[in-house]
């Protein structure tokens, strides 16, 4: 049983796209799993539930919740996927106090590069007092194929001193369209779904790589 959080304290840098995608990909690897949706704006709750074939998913939006209900709820699955809220929030707080895994994705621009670098400062003080955990991770998302932005954001990435996963999110209309059509990129048609897909499943296969 493991918690994996998706957390950043800034809004549209793919955190609910990666926590919902991670969570069909577990369940479609025979596991059992339970997303939680800690953003205000509840956007992975709405999406599971519309989804063909629904993710379990709870609500927690307070840190006394979080604090409580998580630990209780990680004996009865597999994997927690925590969706976490934007701004550094106790809540956000409590859910790193919480995780074994937690995955910081950033867009290629010097505004998300800060917001990424709060977001491990927060995370070095849980791993501070929790002897270690919560493991750590930050990825490229959102990135534009062949621009000199994603190279060198890359490699103000590495001063950040957590561990850079080499699977890259590049921008495609695929995945954008995926809320609107209550789907994941595994269920849409095209070439950009399928390039889409392809690079989640590497993300993901590097992701497990980080757990016990």
């Amino acid at each position: 049983m493991s918690v994996i959080a998706v957390v950043n304290q800034k809004g549209g840098c793919a955190k609910s796209t990666t926590a919902v995608h991670l969570a069909y990909w577990l369940i479609h690897k025979q596991h059992k799993v339970l997303l939680v949706d800690a953003d205000a704006q509840r956007s992975s709750s709405i999406w599971v539930e519309a989804l063909e074939d629904p993710i379990p998913c709870k609500v927690m939006q307070t840190s006394d919740e979080l604090l409580e209900q998580i630990p209780l709820l990680a004996n009865q699955y597999d994997y927690i996927v925590v969706d976490g809220p934007a701004g550094l929030s106790d809540a956000m707080k409590a859910i790193v106090l919480r995780a074994d895994l937690a995955l910081v994705p950033c867009q290629p621009t010097g505004v998300d590069l800060r917001s990424a670098a709060d977001a491990i400062r927060l995370i070095r003080q849980a791993q501070a007092t929790r002897h270690g955990l919560p493991q750590s991770a930050v990825f490229l998302s959102r990135a534009v194929k062949g621009t000199r932005l994603k190279d060198e954001t890359m490699v103000l990435l590495n001063d950040l001193g957590v561990p850079i996963l080499k699977t890259v999110i590049h921008q495609r209309q695929a995945i954008a369209d995926t809320f609107g059509q209550a789907a994941t990129v595994w269920e849409l048609l095209g070439k950009a779904a399928v390039e889409s897909a392809e690079e989640f499943e590497q993300l993901f296969a590097e992701i497990m790589t980080l757990l016990p």
